[in-house]
């Protein structure tokens, strides 16, 4: 079971960019996370394709399973 923690931005173009974090802390705080995306978009260090980080959409926790199975 994998989890990974997924920030969502508003890029200055109008579309949505992703940070994605493995194996977030939990329970996930919304504050820290929404101060964290507060930061990341202050600093302006990250871009993207459609722009730099101007807003946070939103966050989430994806949680994936796979199961593998050995086929002889």
């Amino acid at each position: 079971m994998a989890k990974t923690l997924e920030l969502m931005f508003g890029t200055e173009f109008g579309k949505t960019a992703r940070i994605a974090v493995d194996n977030p802390k939990e329970p996930v705080d919304e504050a820290t996370v929404k101060q964290a995306m507060e930061q990341i978009i202050a600093a302006d260090v990250f871009t993207s394709a459609s722009g730099r980080y101007v807003a946070s959409k939103g966050a989430r926790v994806i949680d994936r399973n796979v199961v593998e199975y050995e086929i002889v």
